[in-house]
């Protein structure tokens, strides 16, 4: 694969909003990811390690970051929270239990970890989200009955 391929990969990823990208042909195998980074313009750059190189390739072009560490980073940026509950797979989210139910959260609502607050339907099989986070529910990032992608975010908490 060559490098033009693996930057036009990288554009997709970012453009879909995508966390995580996985490719294996033959006897190597391509992995990409988002970290969580802080960025003087408010960007999450998209990063990847290059198969058989410590290298890592960036498509921001960016100078001034930080890293933020820990697995609730709750740093926030022009206050907007980084708790962000991401789709653990593809498929319809649905944000009530049923068509004529109240939704499961709203935007303000207090959520506990383990909570559920949305659905998400795949090969016809329903699979509960559950919060990551104890917070408030600070966005909603999708409409009931979108087709969602795997690692796409869904709720912002505060």
């Amino acid at each position: 694969m060559e490098v033009k391929e693996i930057i036009e990969l990288m554009k997709a990823m970012s453009e879909n909003g995508m966390t995580g990208f996985e490719l294996a042909e033959g006897d190597w195998k391509l992995t990409m990811k988002r970290e969580k980074k802080v960025v003087a313009a408010a960007q999450t750059p998209v990063v990847m390690q290059v198969p058989g190189q410590g290298s890592m390739i960036q498509a921001a072009d960016v100078t001034v970051m930080e890293q933020v560490s820990g697995e609730n980073a709750e740093k926030k940026v022009s206050g907007i929270s980084e708790k962000v509950i991401t789709c653990p797979l593809v498929g319809t989210f649905y944000s009530s239990p049923a068509p004529d139910a109240e939704d499961y959260v709203k935007v303000g609502d207090t959520v506990k970890k383990g909570q559920v607050i949305g659905i998400v339907e795949a090969m016809k099989l329903m699979n509960e989200i559950e919060s990551e986070y104890d917070g408030i529910v600070e966005e909603i990032l999708v409409k009931n009955e979108e087709t969602v992608e795997y690692g796409q975010p869904l709720f912002r908490i505060r």
